[in-house]
């Protein structure tokens, strides 16, 4: 079992909410880390998966099942399989309105987020369980492996990169052909394999919808649609242009990134270190991998963004507390590192906010006054001391 970083806020959660709902890709690991933190709990959880059909059976009747366990915490699996739950759960928790009575756990639904927003407001609260991040497996992994296989924990944790890749084909396959349009994604799953392959040239690029439709022969609309969809069940991340009132004409396409470095290296048929480090993806697959890490552990109230400007200045990360940039991250796949003079101008432009410049293993050094260089291993302790990070 590998401590994951969102558990102490998991609990803390469910001792000061009726409902939590702990949503995620699947294979993500929620059910695991729920069962490794039952003991934690005063009775015993009752746990049902609404993909077992006994489970279902025992909800025929679940306004009398529920209410006769309104003492101990219950665990809904697959939640969004049954959302006409939601309305039952609101009236459950306001006549016993209690800490800790509900846990959904979800695979990543509109219809889960939609359905839950409208009966639970008020009295839910949303974690994300993301992939195995970086600052949780570093103990036991090479960041090399975790680079190439992603965060899965079934391919992370496979005996070998070729079973890794497999397994994530395999994944991919059935998430795109039985999971997505189960979810509500009404597109054909060859014209989604399609989208998925396309988007590895897109990865850490400034999207450009209208070439992405031309290229499948579908309308804006359409395509707009399908990353929309993709993006609530968490399979790409589009990171926003920060805009500032500075008098420079900013960027307003977002950046684009497949979240998992295991699944963009198995879109782009990347099944080993060495293909990888050979591949013309590796800058920006190493870009999407560092602003994934990153992306897992900051606070919930720190707001991501790039920056970039019509004359060149930019930033690959720009953290936000409130309206006040924090710190600026440039992503270098290079020890020996250097600035672009838009790098800086950006720094200056956003109040000489401080730079970190990430690279695989660097020895840390200042390359100006205000200019870290760090590795991957020591990012997160210079982050820590902008308070941009709390899960450590």
């Amino acid at each position: 079992m590998i401590n994951r970083l969102i558990a102490p806020e998991l609990v803390e959660l469910l001792a000061d909410r009726p409902a939590v709902a702990l949503v995620g890709p699947r294979q993500v690991g929620k059910t695991t880390l729920v069962n490794s933190l039952a003991a934690q709990f005063e009775t015993q959880p009752l746990y049902l998966d609404l993909e077992s059909s006994q489970d279902l059976a025992r909800l025929q009747d679940a306004e009398l099942y529920l209410s006769d366990r309104q003492r101990q915490l219950v665990i809904i699996d697959e939640v969004q399989r049954m959302p006409q739950l939601f309305p039952l759960l609101r009236s459950l928790i306001d006549r016993h309105r209690v800490a800790g009575r509900f846990l959904l756990l979800g695979s990543a639904s509109p219809q889960l987020l939609q359905q839950s927003s409208e009966s639970l407001a008020g009295r839910i609260a949303y974690l994300e369980l993301q992939p195995l991040s970086w600052p949780e497996v570093k103990e036991q992994l090479p960041y090399q492996t975790h680079w190439l296989r992603g965060g899965y924990p079934d391919m992370l944790l496979a005996n070998s990169d070729r079973s890794a890749i497999r397994r994530m084909n395999d994944f991919i396959q059935t998430y795109v052909e039985r999971d997505l349009p189960a979810l509500g994604l009404g597109a054909s799953p060859a014209r989604v394999r399609t989208l998925l392959s396309m988007l590895v040239s897109v990865h850490g690029n400034q999207l450009n919808v209208s070439e992405l439709a031309r290229s499948l022969g579908l309308s804006v609309p359409t395509i707009q649609h399908y990353l929309d969809f993709l993006e609530q069940a968490f399979l790409i991340r589009r990171l926003p242009p920060y805009f500032v009132n500075i008098g420079k004409r900013l960027v307003k396409s977002p950046k684009l990134y497949l979240r998992d470095s295991g699944m963009f290296h198995a879109l782009a048929a990347i099944g080993s270190l060495e293909v990888l480090s050979g591949s013309l993806y590796v800058g920006s697959s190493w870009e999407g991998y560092v602003v994934q890490q990153v992306m897992a552990t900051i606070g919930y109230d720190i707001q991501p963004y790039f920056y970039r400007t019509a004359d060149g200045s930019e930033l690959d990360i720009l953290l936000v507390q409130g309206t006040k940039p924090v710190v600026g991250i440039e992503i270098k796949y290079t020890n020996a590192p250097t600035l672009s003079r838009g790098n800086y101008i950006a720094s200056r432009d956003l109040g000489d906010i401080p730079l970190l410049v990430v690279t695989p293993s660097a020895d840390d050094f200042r390359l100006q006054e205000h200019v870290q260089v760090c590795s991957l291993q020591t990012l997160w302790q210079h982050l820590s001391a902008y308070s941009v990070v709390e899960k450590l």
